[in-house]
């Protein structure tokens, strides 16, 4: 995988985590404002329990990514001092692997040694990186830009169904956000369908059908809650 590639498909998986990160946020608020929605009618406790969701579910998300993100990279880091090792102690014997791994691809052994001594000619250190690892030797993402996408994806997300709950008339609060939830999950999963070149139909079930079954769910027990108190 050359480094443009590499960029590439790290660039899809960010859009793919924002995707996802706006859809969590969506469900989750969607959740938590119909369970409140059918345990009272007071705008300002929908309100406040909206926002706090939002708030500790993006902040949630966003340090779940950094301490993830951190680690894949710290991984990456010592996958590439590995290689600076490898190099440093046999150039020879790498060199000799890294042909290797080209044959096991299909290519002639004379090729593979052609191809492995231009790619180390080149830059060695990327060239056995991407082939013992897969990943690039000078591309690490940043836990901080992870942070902030999950974040504010999370909040993007989290904000329609919030809105559609607080901004509505009292008695079209509750078909106002099943309406607004449902195209934002339809919106969302055809974005994810897309990006993975997927069955729209089945991502757009598959979102709708857990938005719905988490505002059924939550609804009953907020209402069960309601009654008792």
């Amino acid at each position: 995988m050359t480094d443009r590639s590499t960029t590439l498909f790290s660039k899809l998986n960010w859009l793919r985590a924002g995707v996802l990160g706006a859809t969590d946020g969506i469900v989750s608020i969607a959740g938590i404002v119909m369970g409140m929605a059918a345990a009272t009618s007071n705008s300002s406790a929908l309100f406040i329990a909206g926002l706090a969701g939002l708030v500790a579910g993006a902040l949630s998300m966003a340090g779940g990514e950094y301490v993830s993100v951190s680690s894949q990279k710290d991984t990456e880091l010592a996958a590439v001092e590995k290689v600076r090792d490898i190099l440093a102690e046999d150039p020879d014997q790498a060199l000799s692997d890294l042909a290797h791994s080209f044959q096991a691809q299909g290519l002639s052994p004379d090729l593979a040694a052609q191809v492995a001594q231009s790619l180390s000619d080149h830059d060695a250190v990327t060239a056995q990186t991407q082939a013992r690892y897969g990943i690039s030797a000078h591309e690490q993402n940043s836990p901080w830009m992870a942070a902030l996408a999950s974040f504010s994806s999370f909040v993007v997300g989290a904000v329609i169904p919030l809105l559609a709950m607080v901004c509505s008339p009292a008695r079209a609060r509750i078909p106002a956000t099943i309406v607004a939830v449902m195209v934002a999950l339809a919106l969302t999963g055809w974005i994810s369908a897309w990006l993975g070149q997927s069955s729209i139909p089945k991502a757009l079930a598959r979102n709708c059908v857990v938005g719905a079954a988490t505002m059924a769910i939550t609804y009953i027990v907020g209402n069960m809650v309601g009654i008792h108190l």
